[in-house]
């Protein structure tokens, strides 16, 4: 990934989306973009227009934080935005901070998702592969786990370090045919996804993991390619999500995410579902689910999932 041309990509999509009127400009007559011109942009920020165009051209290592932030209040970037402008910065520096990919979960944070008993959880890194789940969790997620399996007669699946392929939650969004079927409101977690990939991008781009993840899905899927051009940006919180399980039908949850700053790269989220609610009695059906699934063959599985599957593309 070439940080230069992110830069220029973020900054010029930023700067097309907002129109002179939002921004407290006159138009003028005879514009030949939608949104802001370059000068506009400069005048906004309180900078040269020779200086805001070298800064959209990709050259913005040590540009101060001052010049950034009114760069994001002349584009009025949201924080999310604000914060991947900055991830640009970092990354341009002379010394770019690195992070090393994680692929695995301490024991310690193991024990914290195995005492929570009645919620999902699970704890990812940045380029969606879920590293460690709850029991609740890994049923929950099932039909993801599912995806990474082998088909008979296949050779297993493999990380580019030649270790078992962790299960991603992003490829299975775009590549498995069984994602549309889980995720009901498909587009929207589409986009969440693209866009917490790209967070992820700004802020790590030199992880060769995460760009060829990136590259995969880019090269196979027509949806995630258009998503991953429009260079959205996202934090992730807390909201609500919806899913179809096969076992236990629709789910609607509520999730809490937080990144764990004691071991960087990584992220805790957990579902709830409110009280006294058809989710929260799937949610308590699914627990028994889980409870005894150990036992269930994968045959059988497989075919409670295509069965479901089918039935769900019937409708």
């Amino acid at each position: 990934m070439d940080n230069r041309d992110e830069i220029r990509d973020f900054l010029a999509s930023r700067r097309a989306r907002i129109t002179p009127q939002q921004a407290g400009l006159v138009p003028g007559a005879r514009r030949r973009v939608p949104g802001l011109r370059r000068e506009e942009v400069a005048v906004l920020a309180g900078v040269s227009t020779d200086w805001y165009t070298r800064l959209e051209k990709g050259h913005i290592s040590g540009v101060s934080e001052d010049v950034l932030n009114a760069v994001a209040r002349a584009l009025q970037l949201d924080d999310a935005e604000r914060a991947h402008l900055f991830d640009l910065a970092h990354a341009a520096s002379p010394r770019p901070p690195t992070r090393r990919p994680v692929h695995t979960v301490r024991p310690g944070l193991q024990r914290v998702l195995d005492v929570m008993t009645d919620a999902p959880a699970f704890i990812r890194n940045g380029r969606m592969d879920i590293l460690a789940t709850n029991q609740l969790g890994r049923a929950m997620y099932w039909p993801v786990f599912q995806s990474v399996r082998p088909g008979p007669g296949q050779e297993p699946l493999r990380t580019r370090q030649a270790g078992p392929a962790p299960a991603n939650i992003a490829r299975f969004q775009f590549l498995d045919p069984a994602g549309p079927a889980f995720f009901p409101d498909w587009d929207t977690a589409a986009d969440t996804i693209v866009a917490l990939l790209r967070t992820e991008a700004g802020r790590d781009p030199y992880n060769s993991d995460l760009t060829h993840l990136i590259g995969e899905l880019s090269t196979r899927s027509d949806d995630f390619r258009s998503r991953w051009a429009r260079h959205d940006v996202r934090l992730h919180h807390a909201g609500t999500k919806t899913f179809h399980h096969p076992a236990v039908g629709d789910l609607t949850l509520d999730y809490e995410s937080m990144d764990l700053h004691a071991d960087p790269g990584l992220n805790l989220t957990v579902y709830t579902a409110a009280p006294d609610t058809p989710s929260h009695d799937a949610l308590r059906l699914l627990a028994s689910w889980a409870a005894t699934h150990d036992t269930v063959t994968h045959d059988a599985a497989s075919r409670l999932w295509q069965e479901d599957r089918s039935g769900h593309q019937d409708q």
